[in-house]
């Protein structure tokens, strides 16, 4: 399948500047409008702390979120009251202009504590970041506000049983009779993110066999859910398989001209949720290493202390210089995206690449070094430890991720693109 070019669709909002893609060895540029030190306006840092106090609110009970396998529905509505549902979002659209910088350091306090919590701002903001960019204006004024208020949850509805990393395999059909009047929506979807209670679907589709997206409302008649519990990780994030059977929508719920719905609409999803998953996977890796070094540092063995052991001290050393590292790309991913939407495509993936491989990592070495209080049903080091594999797979597995950086890093040294290497989510 050709890739689609980029250009914007008709009746979609102004075009945004080109993609480009940074040596990932260059130095990246200042934050447009800041001084070059990139360091959040006093509003953003309000809502920082926001999602601090949110997070330290959910230190306790989000072991018990994950053992019943619910974010509970007030925790979506405190989120909304804080103001951190699609708070990137522009203020005409209820949002509150949040820069890169600052979202992602609200998804690491989120992160930090609860990958459900992180999940809930990740998936309300992949959505809305799709519209605010390839919606029409009336899709805009209509979808958004009732987005980032918490009005509805929306949910991301692209993976399916044979259509994971390759987006392009979906098999879910969006049919148009070519009349104007209703399209029709089949196909079942796996894996979807609040879908047990999303109020509204992002559907990835194809219409007469070019990729589309759609939104799908969920009351509609057709729709059905499967809620799954038990998984490895993320099991507080209302996951669940949604089918939908011969579903009617109406013709302006068609995001984008269909062609458009996977190397654009889709895309631009998924680029936002990589750069918000790298943030929360540096939360989770900072907060394994201060549960790490917290217990390194006050447990005794036979007499003699933890953080004594050369051993311990390696472990430690190496977990925080991952973290610091995943910290770092994940700041100049943030500087890079400043600009506006398309930039800093490629620092997101190394940075989300980095993150996801520091969680994992520092997950099990601290559950290591806590021993068998890293593998009691409350321990968060535990829970990240689950949580990090899925990391480490979602938007945009490890391997795939892989491929892109290797190619871009190659054609800045004269080498053509690979055959069949792209962004991950990205058209064939």
């Amino acid at each position: 399948m050709t890739r689609v070019p980029d250009a914007t669709p008709p009746g979609a909002g102004p075009p945004d500047d080109t993609p480009t893609h940074h040596t990932l060895m260059h130095d990246p540029p200042a934050l447009a409008g800041r001084p070059g030190d990139g360091q959040p306006a006093a509003p953003e840092r309000s809502l920082i702390r926001a999602a601090a106090e949110l997070a330290a609110g959910a230190r306790g009970p989000a072991a018990d979120w994950d053992r019943t396998g619910g974010l509970p529905d007030s925790v979506r509505k405190d989120m909304a009251a804080a103001g951190l549902l699609c708070a990137d979002l522009p203020r005409r659209y209820g949002g509150a202009g949040l820069g890169p910088a600052a979202l992602g350091e609200a998804a690491a306090h989120l992160g930090g504590a609860c990958s459900a919590l992180r999940g809930l701002l990740t998936v309300q903001g992949m959505v809305a970041a799709a519209l605010a960019r390839w919606g029409t204006r009336e899709q805009r004024a209509d979808w958004l506000p009732r987005l980032a208020s918490g009005e509805l949850t929306a949910g991301f509805a692209a993976t399916e049983q044979a259509a994971g990393s390759a987006l392009g395999a979906v098999e879910t059909r969006v049919d148009d009779p070519g009349d104007g009047g209703d399209i029709e929506v089949s196909g079942r979807k796996k894996w979807i993110t609040f879908g047990a209670v999303a109020d509204v679907f992002l559907v990835l589709g194809k219409s007469r066999g070019k990729p589309a997206t759609v939104l799908v409302e969920a009351d509609r008649t057709g729709v059905s859910r499967e809620p799954v519990t038990g998984q490895l990780g993320m099991r507080a994030a209302r996951i669940a398989h949604v089918t939908f059977d011969a579903v009617r929508v109406p013709r302006d719920h068609l995001v984008a001209p269909p062609g458009l719905g996977l190397s654009h609409v889709a895309a631009t999803a998924l680029d936002h949720g990589r750069f918000t998953v790298a943030w929360g996977c540096v939360g989770m890796a900072e907060a394994c290493v201060a549960d790490a070094a917290t217990h390194a540092a006050t447990r005794s063995q036979g007499g003699v202390p933890l953080a004594d052991h050369q051993l311990v001290r390696s472990l430690l050393a190496r977990s925080a210089v991952d973290t610091a590292g995943a910290r770092e790309l994940a700041r100049r991913a943030a500087e890079f995206r400043a600009p506006g939407p398309g930039r800093g495509v490629t620092e997101t993936i190394v940075a989300k690449y980095a993150a996801a491989a520091a969680a994992a990592s520092v997950s099990r070495d601290t559950v290591q070094i806590l021993g068998s209080a890293g593998c009691e049903p409350d321990s968060r080091p535990g829970r990240h430890f689950r949580d990090a594999k899925v990391m480490e797979i979602i938007e945009g597995a490890q391997h795939v991720s892989e491929l892109h950086i290797a190619d871009r890093l190659l054609r800045q040294f004269g080498a053509p693109p690979a055959s069949g290497t792209r962004s991950p989510g990205e058209s064939a």
